[in-house]
């Protein structure tokens, strides 16, 4: 790699002002001042400083974000502020973006991330992976509920849902639940409370895949990702190399 793109990736300005630092030499490579920016590295071999600082680089970024409401789940918009906004400048320079989305008054567990393949293995249709929600639904659940549910729930354009779980916790009033669903239609989960009948008053997503929300983030919160987490997300042929 070459060592501008090396400094830029990791957040010290652009090329251009990578090589001003290179040139007042302000940057060493395994202990020695460097004056060419085209210089060839290794990030996992070579030691690169700049003003005594080390430089650490990393390809990925892995970042757990409770996603409090009003904020969307996208990286760039013009009106609303997005999840990325909540991200500190140290993580934002790795140009993270949501894996898949929660809606703007949606509360709960989303993953950040620049890996893209990983990105596409869990929002892939054919990959099927759970999502489960916590819900507050303005009415009273029922058993009946939980077999339509089961069967499946046709939405209001007509589409019909994979099988999913409706798990009561406390039915009255307002009855609280937990949803599974392996599916991400738009406004899926309110969408099939609403072909019972009834309606999603607080939602909260709370595992995706084998990723379960951090009860100590409070909304806006976030955190990277242990190496455990970061391991149990990967596909089953790549966690065999």
């Amino acid at each position: 790699m070459r060592l501008d793109k090396l400094l830029a990736n990791t957040g010290y300005g652009s090329r251009k002002d990578v090589k001003t630092l290179i040139k007042k030499k302000h940057v060493s490579v395994n202990g020695q001042l460097v004056r060419s920016s085209d210089l060839q590295v290794h990030p996992d071999y070579d030691r690169v400083l700049v003003d005594q600082e080390e430089v650490h680089y990393q390809d990925y970024i892995y970042i757990m974000l409770n996603k409090p409401s009003g904020f969307i789940s996208a990286t760039a918009d013009g009106q609303t502020m997005t999840v990325v906004d909540l991200l500190t400048a140290d993580y934002q320079r790795f140009k993270p973006f949501p894996v898949g989305r929660l809606d703007k008054d949606t509360q709960g567990l989303l993953l950040m991330t620049n890996d893209g393949e990983l990105g596409h293995q869990l929002t892939s249709p054919k990959k099927a992976v759970e999502k489960v929600y916590y819900a507050q639904i303005d009415g009273h659940v029922t058993d009946d509920d939980v077999s339509q549910f089961r069967r499946g729930i046709e939405l209001d354009d007509g589409y019909m849902t994979k099988p999913a779980v409706l798990e009561i916790i406390e039915a009255g009033d307002l009855s609280e639940v937990y949803i599974t669903v392996t599916e991400g239609k738009f406004h899926q989960v309110k969408r099939m409370v609403e072909g019972l009948g009834k309606k999603v008053m607080f939602l909260e997503r709370i595992r995706m895949g084998t990723l379960t929300l951090d009860n100590q983030l409070q909304p806006g919160e976030y955190r990277e990702l242990t190496e455990a987490e970061e391991l149990s997300l990967q596909p089953a042929e790549q966690k065999k190399r």
